[in-house]
């Protein structure tokens, strides 16, 4: 099922033609010419195990993002509106830093410590975008790294040169 996924994802990317085995080295392991790790350093502490962003191909897979105070790891005061808000300036930054914007944002992936704050959390997350909104999922989950309330995954696509 892994190796199914892979291709999917590399045929999304355009790293892949739909007809390709799924055996083949070329989808067990993406060239390095058509996958690229990004890090500024804008928003998490130096040092991490985990890239800002990673592109192949055309797309940008964002690492999930927390409200933390950039540069620390510290979550922000103020209960889950606040960190809802801080989350969702944190990914403007990242994807800024690395010269891209949430304009560019196609899916996110919303994962809430107490799925009954899924109104003031997406009171928060339409303002940071503009409709026609990005796809998005949600589900509660049981523990946030750093004890977060909110974290948020996404996916962006490269903007079309031109």
């Amino acid at each position: 099922m892994r190796t199914l996924s892979l291709l999917a994802l590399l045929i999304a990317a355009g790293c892949a033609t739909p007809d390709a085995s799924p055996t083949s080295d070329a989808q067990d392991t993406p060239s390095e010419s058509t996958v690229e790790l990004m890090n500024s350093s804008s928003v998490f502490p130096e040092g991490l195990p985990f890239s800002e962003i990673a592109r192949v191909g055309d797309m940008l897979f964002l690492t999930g993002m927390v409200g933390v105070t950039p540069g620390t790891l510290d979550i922000v005061e103020g209960g889950i509106e606040a960190e809802s808000r801080q989350t969702m300036e944190n990914i403007a930054t990242m994807l800024e830093a690395n010269g891209y914007s949430m304009n560019d944002v196609v899916k996110c992936t919303v994962m809430l410590e107490d799925i009954s704050e899924w109104g003031t959390f997406n009171g928060v997350y339409e303002t940071f975008f503009e409709a026609p909104y990005p796809a998005r999922s949600a589900f509660g989950a049981d523990g946030l790294a750093v004890g977060a309330r909110v974290e948020v995954e996404c996916f962006a696509a490269v903007p079309a040169q031109g």
